[in-house]
């Protein structure tokens, strides 16, 4: 091969490298750039999914519960004007029966929501699930309306389980008794007074002059 031919084809060796390096070169750039455009990408779907699941978190119990307004306690002229608000919205506490897939919050005995004609109701001389031998006492309506939420409690029987979740803590309960009593505004508890306890009162089921009262103690 000559000189000259042998010149020729290392131009061409070196052409062909240099295309080459500049093919890389491109192919490089590309995929820094794409790289980039799919980390903002990225970064912009987790961003929306953030904002998502905080718009979501909420420590009320999922219920349709009308708005309540808030209540600021008073404090004397002669004590700093720190002000202690309390959202009358949240529920004091929450009651589960599984076996008829009951879960329904209760309000305290200072919200205007502590009524059969909206809620589960707690009873007046109630005690709350730490208190030692205490009694819970809860009631609502029977039947098929909206605000019948002890419907189903006619199909309890001895031995089924109760949960009532109060200050964080959930506390377990066991039916161990069930009687009914006459409709006359007033109610009979039998119960362990060395048990604590929990009292469920709602109408009999098929009669309209009796009420059943289910009685629970803490396990």
């Amino acid at each position: 091969m000559s000189n000259q031919e042998n010149k020729q084809m290392n131009k061409k060796i070196k052409k062909s490298h240099i295309c080459l390096f500049g093919s890389l070169l491109v192919i490089i750039g590309i995929s820094i750039l794409a790289a980039n455009h799919i980390k903002e990408i990225k970064k912009q779907l987790f961003s929306d999914m953030k904002i998502q699941i905080d718009n979501n978190i909420s420590d009320e119990v999922i219920e349709d519960i009308p708005e309540v307004e808030e209540k600021k306690d008073t404090v004397p002229e002669t004590q700093p004007k720190e002000e202690k608000k309390i959202n009358y919205g949240k529920y004091l506490g929450v009651l589960e029966i599984p076996k008829i897939g009951l879960k329904r919050g209760f309000y305290g005995f200072d919200s205007k929501y502590n009524n059969v004609e909206y809620n589960v109701t707690l009873v007046g001389g109630s005690t709350m699930p730490d208190v030692e031998n205490g009694n819970l006492i809860l009631m609502a309506h029977s039947g098929d309306a909206y605000i019948s939420f002890f419907a189903y409690l006619y199909k309890l029987k001895i031995g089924d389980m109760a949960y009532v979740t109060y200050n964080s803590v959930k506390y377990k309960y066991q039916i161990v008794n069930i009687y009914n009593i006459p409709k006359t505004g007033q109610a009979t508890i039998t119960r362990n007074m060395n048990k604590t306890c929990l009292t469920l009162i709602t109408c009999t089921k098929d009669s309209d002059t009796e009420q059943t009262i289910y009685i629970l103690e803490r396990v």
